[in-house]
């Protein structure tokens, strides 16, 4: 069972999300983010949220500014801002009475998760799923429009059928993202997880975002896995994995954190 929600971006615009609800006894609640133009219903974020949720964890996921239902103009983004709407999300599920223990973020959204819970003290644990350990690993993907766009201020990208415009801002602010910096401050549990066949993001970036980190931290190879995670399967098998290495990070059913 999912409940969807509305909440304010950290520029103005409303982002669109589902709460998929813990089954069972509450273990705990998080909130997942996806990847860099994918979205909540995309199969990773969609199947590893409703994992986690049958186990009793509840999972907010939400769609970044201009992407699915949520409002904007995906190009008035940039990693800071979806760092920052994440911190978003966090605080709309403390307000909402459900704080999230755990913070899980695929590919681009797993670098977003490491960066957000770095400033998130009430995060416990943070899982990171194929995630780049350089933020502007992206510009592979519109790496014959970059130029263009700092030319002149904005090209169009076609993505899987939808416009999208690549705007100067977005791309420089991406390449000044420095991620591995920030790992080292995390200060609490990761979990780092990736498919070393993945073609998409190497697995030597999980080598590099484990090596930054501090203990407690902890590496599973999602062997069999492409960098979307759609084979049968996958997704939930990744959301049982991270529902077990969390266990001990949840607070549980404690009535005090239930909505009223």
């Amino acid at each position: 069972m999912a409940e969807r929600v509305w909440f304010a971006s950290s520029t103005g615009p409303r982002l669109a999300g589902r709460i998929d609800l813990p089954e069972g006894e509450i273990r705990g609640w998080g909130v997942f983010a996806h990847g860099f133009t994918l979205g909540k219903d995309c199969p990773a974020a969609a199947r590893i949220c409703r994992q986690l949720a049958s186990e009793g964890i509840g999972m907010l996921r939400f769609d970044n500014l201009g992407l699915g239902d949520s409002e904007g103009d995906w190009g008035d983004g940039s990693f800071t801002i979806k760092v920052d709407d994440t911190q978003r999300a966090l605080a709309f599920m403390a307000d909402r009475g459900t704080p999230a223990d755990l913070l899980v973020g695929h590919s681009w959204g797993g670098a977003a998760a490491i960066a957000a819970a770095s400033e998130e003290p009430a995060v416990r644990a943070v899982a990171s799923i194929a995630a780049p350990s350089d933020p502007s690993h992206v510009e592979h993907q519109y790496d014959a429009l970059a130029d263009r766009a700092v030319a002149e201020g904005h090209a169009e990208w076609l993505v899987g059928g939808r416009a999208l415009t690549l705007k100067r801002a977005f791309v420089e602010e991406i390449r000044r993202a420095k991620l591995l910096d920030l790992v080292p401050t995390l200060r609490r549990p990761l979990l780092v997880m990736h498919s070393p066949t993945d073609t998409t993001v190497a697995v030597s970036n999980a080598g590099e975002i484990f090596s930054a980190a501090r203990h407690p931290r902890s590496f599973v190879s999602l062997e069999g896995s492409d960098h979307l995670l759609t084979a049968p399967g996958q997704a939930a098998r990744a959301g049982r994995i991270i529902s077990a290495w969390a266990d001990p990070y949840l607070t549980g059913s404690d009535p005090h954190r239930l909505p009223a």
